[in-house]
């Protein structure tokens, strides 16, 4: 995801994984999965990437999403992280329907970053490009586990038992806090070449794919967080929309303490989107 830090479950204290964009100390718990086809057969591992994605509720369809143009598609090397409050982490993202060698390269550029910033996760917005794109690898470690790619994800189930993890994310550097996100999700997606597929994701995978997910909706991971856990983060939150701030020499685009408790709707619980 976007995203780097520590998962963390609370019921057990001593029982520490990886999170959400941070590489891990000790290697990631990771349960191989199987996707498949919208023909119903197994994918092929026939390219260097492995699908894998989802999270958030939020009211969009296919139809009512904007198809990227090339220009939207566009970028420069090297990427750079961007950071809460820029807008660019709240923009509507459009979908994908160009698979060409220009989206593979922004995919392997999105790897290449996110492994040097010590991620397991990554989105397009968070490198400045509104797209639904995000990578990952639980392992987070190049050349080592499963390097996945999902392109315009959907869910179309979560599981109704949730777990609170401790999550942290790279547009939010050196922040960590308990965000509470359903065990288990079934999605529908696209891979590098366009293909779709359908998969269930749990652990780590599916609390990966929901953070990055979320950053596809528009929604950041402190909209997930209870009252009292976004107390204890705000001053880091009011830090980094000073440094917004100080280098762009704009007005921070939102305050945390006069939004505290105004959530976006669509991070007021999980369901199909």
């Amino acid at each position: 995801m976007a995203c780097a830090a520590w998962l963390q479950p609370i019921s057990s204290p001593h029982a520490i994984f990886p999170s959400l964009c941070r590489r891990p100390i000790f290697p990631a718990i990771f349960h191989r999965f199987t996707t498949f086809s919208s023909a119903g057969q197994p994918l092929s591992a026939a390219n260097r990437f492995t699908p894998v994605h989802a999270q958030a509720k939020r009211g969009s369809s296919l139809k009512e999403d904007e198809v990227a143009s090339a220009a939207d598609v566009e970028f420069e090397a090297p990427l750079k992280i961007v950071e809460y409050p820029d807008p660019i982490l709240r923009a509507k993202n459009k979908r994908i329907e160009s698979f060409d060698e220009n989206l593979k390269k922004l995919v392997e550029e999105m790897f290449d970053i996110m492994y040097k910033t010590d991620g397991i996760g990554l989105s397009a917005p968070q490198v400045g490009i509104n797209v639904q794109l995000m990578v990952f690898n639980p392992v987070g470690e190049r050349g080592e586990g499963e390097e996945i790619v999902l392109v315009n994800p959907r869910v179309s189930r979560y599981s109704q038992k949730t777990r609170l993890f401790e999550e942290g994310c790279l547009s939010f550097p050196g922040i960590y806090a308990d965000v509470q996100r359903p065990e288990t999700v079934k999605i529908d997606a696209r891979d590098i070449s366009g293909a779709r597929f359908t998969v269930n994701l749990s652990g780590l995978p599916a609390r990966v794919f929901q953070h990055e997910f979320d950053h596809l909706q528009g929604i950041l991971f402190f909209d997930r967080m209870t009252e009292g856990v976004l107390e204890s983060i705000s001053e880091q939150l009011q830090a980094l929309e000073k440094k917004y701030e100080d280098k762009t020499g704009l007005p921070s685009p939102e305050r945390i303490e006069s939004r505290k408790r105004m959530k976006l709707k669509a991070a007021a619980g999980f369901g199909k989107s």
